[in-house]
């Protein structure tokens, strides 16, 4: 759900600044992961952006780039990570996307639409099992090979599993990024290409003086002041750091559509509050929620109506 006053603004600048930074530090052909529309950003805005600096895309499912008509729009070709959600190579063919294939069966069939090979060397989710790849390898003309990878050990199986092939190897995302043994043959950067892209904020709708507990919890101000924002957690937000007027402070207590906010005593209506940006990154707000940086990424960006520039 979307706050109406939630304003995320999403600098492809700064994108673009990142895939650049990306591609001198690997060496390495970039394909930018723009999976959930852009881990919330806007796939239709941040591929296109980023289609001059990129070998191709990575998508979850083929129906995220026909979602966009990726090819059209940015002339790049794709990959699908996750398993197939047909085996008819047409659609594959006509958008320009190729799929991951784990078992002899998907391989056959999606032979027209020039399968890549997934292989599981830890995740344990939609990927061939080590021992299978070489009967997989042997069922089409594979001649691409990837793992979703965390550790160098994953890196390390994948190489042994495909010893002897002639065949292009990926495995590094953003966690193994700066890990040289990791990039091989192509990167395929998510987050990392994201950092510092969004800026989040929502003014201050209501400034109060504190009297005594404060909300549905009766937490206490410290400073004496509070105030209340329309984002809650309708709109996906939690309790933690904000920034108001370069002041850290901190979202104590969030309802269906408004949250609370401690405040200085110099805090005006209408000041912004930054949810996400300037000194507050997505590891802060991952950190004080208690998940990914990926899953606070996606959810400031996609708070409110997106702005570009």
């Amino acid at each position: 759900m979307l706050s109406p006053q939630v304003q995320p603004h999403i600098d492809l600048a700064r994108i673009r600044a990142n895939a650049r930074d990306l591609a001198a530090r690997t060496r390495t052909p970039i394909w930018a992961t723009i999976k959930a529309d852009a881990y919330g950003l806007g796939a239709a805005r941040v591929a296109p952006a980023l289609a001059d600096l990129v070998e191709g895309f990575c998508v979850f499912a083929l129906e995220e780039a026909q979602a966009i008509d990726l090819w059209n729009l940015t002339h790049k070709p794709a990959i699908a990570l996750g398993p197939p959600s047909t085996l008819d190579p047409a659609p594959w063919l006509a958008a320009h996307v190729r799929p991951a294939v784990s078992t002899i069966e998907q391989a056959r069939a999606l032979a027209p639409a020039r399968p890549i090979l997934c292989v599981d060397t830890g995740m344990q989710r939609f990927a061939c099992p080590v021992p299978d790849v070489p009967a997989v390898l042997d069922a089409a003309p594979i001649d691409e090979v990837f793992t979703h990878a965390t550790r160098l050990e994953h890196v390390e199986r994948l190489r042994q599993a495909t010893a002897g092939r002639k065949v292009r190897l990926h495995a590094a995302a953003t966690a193994l990024l700066d890990e040289p043994a990791a990039r091989l043959d192509a990167t395929r950067p998510g987050l990392a290409l994201y950092r510092g892209a969004v800026r989040t904020t929502a003014p201050l709708a209501d400034v109060r003086t504190s009297s005594g507990l404060v909300g549905y919890g009766g937490w206490k101000s410290q400073t004496g002041h509070h105030g209340a924002i329309i984002a809650g957690y309708s709109n996906g937000l939690r309790p933690g750091p904000v920034l108001v007027n370069g002041r850290r402070q901190q979202i104590t207590e969030v309802g269906m559509q408004s949250a609370y906010v401690t405040l200085h005593p110099d805090d005006q209506l209408g000041d912004p509050v930054t949810l996400l940006g300037d000194t507050l990154t997505e590891s802060d707000i991952a950190f004080a929620w208690s998940v990914t940086p990926h899953h606070a990424l996606l959810t400031m960006a996609q708070m409110g109506t997106r702005t570009y520039s």
